[in-house]
């Protein structure tokens, strides 16, 4: 059984973190699931046994252990193992929260895995202590709450939220909106910037161009239509995530999970779990 829930974080910390979702699974089989990419940062508080993550699937990256975790954005799935039993916390953040919530760009994160504790320190220790020790799932999404917004109060008065150029925050809200499908030059020209401008502005804050950012986005509408309950056949999914066809898709996905959609679905342990 694979049970999640999820919330929104408190009105002022939207522009920091996406949303906020409390997973436990229990009574599955042993396996790995493919961690994707996607247009957030992730952390993971684990609840139970410690996380054992590795940065790539299939492909001999070594695997650690974690009782909580911040990843960057990235380029390819994470491999999560598991014993067929799991609870945890995972949060997003937008990369203005990377900023907000731990001080730097979202760039000094990119294709890495750290200990959360890391990255927050004391505050990092108290948020997982708090977390262990609440007994419900809103308890634990109201602890996020307040911690999180002691994190991005201590730097209120520093440079670092406001340190990322507003261009490059548009840039990245209009790739979001569009999920992707939509020309990184015509984005420069309506900034009043050239495209080469906007490829290094972009990568210094994000650690993705945005050319690179715009396929995980159509990657990452293709992976939640194929994680549907009844998800569709590959061409629908190809097709309305803005793919030119199928077999780009089929790229696309294997260079993501370092698998062919379908040996994906054969071997991705959570899908259809319920």
């Amino acid at each position: 059984m694979a049970t999640g829930i999820g919330a929104r974080p408190a009105p002022a910390l939207r522009r920091y973190v996406d949303s906020y979702v409390g997973f436990d699974l229990r009574g599955l089989a042993a396996g790995v699931h493919c961690g994707p990419p996607s247009r957030v940062l992730t952390a993971v508080i684990s609840l139970s046994d410690p996380l054992e993550v590795a940065a790539g699937v299939g492909d001999g990256s070594p695997v650690t252990r974690f009782g909580s975790v911040a990843g960057g954005l990235m380029c390819r799935s994470v491999a999560i193992h598991h014993d067929g039993r799991q609870q945890g916390v995972k949060v997003a953040l937008t990369p203005l929260g990377a900023r907000a919530i731990y001080g730097m760009p979202a760039a000094v994160l990119a294709h890495r895995l750290v200990p959360l504790g890391e990255l927050l320190g004391a505050l990092g220790v108290e948020l997982a202590d708090r977390l262990r020790a609440a007994s419900t799932w809103a308890a634990r999404f109201t602890v996020l709450d307040e911690l999180l917004l002691r994190a991005v109060g201590r730097g209120a008065c520093s440079d670092r939220v406001r340190g990322m150029r507003p261009e490059v925050a548009e840039a990245w809200r209009r790739l979001v909106a569009a999920r992707g499908c939509v020309q990184v030059g015509a984005v420069a020209a309506e900034l009043g910037w050239s495209r080469r401008h906007l490829t290094e502005r972009f990568r210094g804050e994000l650690g993705l161009s945005p050319k690179t950012f715009a396929r995980v986005l159509r990657f990452e509408h293709a992976h939640d239509l194929a994680t549907a309950r009844d998800p569709l056949p590959w061409a629908d999914v190809a097709t309305i995530s803005g793919y030119a066809d199928q077999a780009h898709l089929v790229r696309d996905w294997s260079e993501f999970t370092c698998r062919t959609p379908t040996a994906w679905r054969r071997s991705e342990v959570l899908l259809e779990t319920g």
